[in-house]
């Protein structure tokens, strides 16, 4: 008996139906899983996250649309049984080519990047190349299962099993797939699936039965090239990087990479430079002291309005002569604590200076990734640079979103540091928005100090300018001083309290490798061609400080 006669005698059974919802299912989650990695990789490399995002995802839906359209010419000629075999085919066509073309495109491409050619085509190209091929996908499942229930189930069943594997495929490739594979074995093995699934297909439709070679041998394939792609990988990445890579860590959040060169030690996030410890002190020192030391002031400040104020009520009154405060105390001479907030700052480096302040009593730190903070816990070169600062007992260690935690802790703090990375993406530009800062400067004290890293003053003096603005927004005096790092060039932070400051008179008690107090003074004094005003303030619903940080300048930055 022919297959087109077995057809004829056999409509769908019960578990080849439950069969194609499933599949429906799995290559959902297989397309969106791909989709998020394409689009992670681009990120990874060209750093800019909206457009990255919009090229692959957005190009990826648009081809599944083309390829839902092309869907309507497959299978239009001959009888119910002979359409059937056609669609079972071209179904199994679908998945043969989508298996290699996932595990493969997405090292192509970094292949690309690495010799410099057309990577932005290449995106392109590669996402309509796949995303035609699932477009095809849930047509045909919807057509073969059509021909025996009524639209209208088949519809409901094929959409509901679709929309949970996407869901599936969403979780999936963040929180397992790339955290223990990385991208290209987490593109291989989601490559290995369809071919999978062509042999289950194969297996339980008489049609398709010679097919079941071709999805064991391209399925095993891929299997096998799987952790051959971890050092081809790692050799392409390290072509990215002009020192030797000593640690590589994807985390969930972001790709983590520690290079040496001699005494060199460098942090790079999602390919982004972080520090060097060649000059990462003249950063640290610069974020950190300055509203340290301010806050030291304001506090005196108000400590000798009390005293005066204490000393005012005496004349109308007899005093006790053991209860008495000095006119000429200083704050320094009477006992006090503080308490700081640090968010980000998971290497350690700015806790590493916070914590020389003798006077700090603890330490919040609040960071996402948990990678970065048990690579400063752990890592001996991270340690030795971060000078054990992870151990010291004030410090109290925080793994959570900032954006949602900070705001809602019980303490209040006399020093909040933000040490964010630069606001080139939706997800970090909301750490410097206009909604955060009202919500975060609850937890700061009455004569407390706000301090946040704020982008390059020279290529993209408009982020600058846009981190102060908004927090004048907020009802902050604003200071905005600027400090030279040869790793960086100059370099810009904002600090900000509700009271005065007078930089000028700013002190330094503590011992520093770069500052001093003269130099910690001028800090404040910005350069002629360092300009403020003429931005918008940044707020959640329109992040303007995304197009601020995108300065065509960055092009001329090495």
């Amino acid at each position: 008996m022919n297959d087109i006669a077995w057809i004829k005698e056999h409509p769908l059974s019960r578990r080849q139906r439950w069969l194609l919802l499933l599949t429906a299912a799995v290559s959902s989650s297989c397309g969106l899983a791909v989709e998020l990695l394409l689009g992670t990789l681009a990120s990874y490399l060209v750093g800019n996250q909206a457009l990255a995002y919009g090229v692959a995802v957005g190009g990826f839906l648009a081809a599944m649309g083309l390829g839902a359209y092309l869907s309507r010419f497959v299978a239009v000629k001959g009888d119910r049984a002979t359409q059937q075999t056609q669609l079972q085919t071209a179904f199994v066509w679908v998945e043969l080519l989508m298996a290699p073309l996932s595990a493969l495109i997405p090292l192509a491409l970094f292949s690309l990047f690495v010799i410099d050619g057309p990577f932005w085509i290449a995106l392109f190209l590669g996402t309509i190349m796949l995303g035609s091929l699932a477009g095809m996908e849930l047509p045909l499942i919807t057509r073969l299962l059509e021909q025996d229930e009524n639209l209208k189930d088949t519809l409901s069943g094929v959409l509901a099993l679709d929309y949970a594997g996407a869901l599936f495929g969403s979780l999936l490739l963040p929180i397992v797939l790339l955290p223990l594979l990385g991208i290209f074995p987490s593109a291989a093995l989601i490559g290995a699936i369809p071919a999978g699934m062509v042999v289950l297909l194969s297996r339980n439709f008489p049609a398709l039965r010679h097919w079941e070679r071709w999805g064991w041998f391209i399925g095993l394939a891929l299997l096998i090239f799987v952790p051959f792609m971890i050092p081809l990988g790692d050799r392409l990445e390290n072509t990215l990087y002009k020192a030797p890579v000593i640690t590589r860590i994807q985390s969930p959040y972001q790709r983590v990479v520690l290079t040496r060169q001699g005494a060199d030690l460098r942090l790079f996030l999602d390919g982004d430079l972080q520090f060097s410890t060649l000059d990462e002190y003249r950063y640290h020192e610069a974020l950190v002291h300055p509203a340290l030391s301010a806050n030291i002031a304001l506090r005196a400040k108000e400590a000798k309005q009390n005293v005066e104020g204490q000393m005012s009520k005496v004349e109308f009154s007899t005093p006790d002569p053991h209860l008495a405060i000095s006119p000429t105390e200083t704050l320094s001479e009477r006992p006090s604590s503080r308490h700081v907030l640090l968010l980000g700052a998971g290497d350690g480096l700015a806790l590493r200076e916070v914590l020389k302040w003798q006077d700090v009593e603890k330490i919040v730190l609040i960071d996402l990734d948990k990678a970065v903070v048990n690579l400063a816990k752990h890592h001996p070169f991270l340690v030795q640079a971060n000078h054990h600062s992870y151990a010291d007992p004030r410090v109290q260690v925080i793994q959570a979103d900032a954006f949602v935690t900070a705001p809602t802790l019980r303490d209040r703090f006399d020093v909040i540091i933000a040490d964010f990375p630069d606001p080139d993406r939706d997800v970090i530009a909301k750490l410097y928005a206009q909604g955060f800062y009202q919500r975060l400067l609850t937890r700061l004290a009455p004569n407390g100090v706000f301090v946040t890293q704020a982008s390059s003053p020279f290529f993209a003096p408009k982020a600058f300018a846009c981190v102060a603005e908004t927090l004048k927004s907020v009802g902050l005096n604003v200071y905005p001083y600027v400090v030279d790092v040869p790793s960086f060039g100059l370099w810009g932070f904002v600090m900000a309290s509700y009271s005065t400051i007078q930089p000028n008179t700013l002190e330094l008690p503590i011992a520093t490798r770069f500052l001093n107090m003269p130099t910690m003074q001028n800090l404040f004094q910005l350069p002629k061609d360092i300009q403020l005003g003429n931005v918008e303030v940044n707020r959640l619903s329109q992040p303007v400080i995304l197009n601020y940080q995108a300065d065509p300048r960055w092009a001329s930055y090495d």
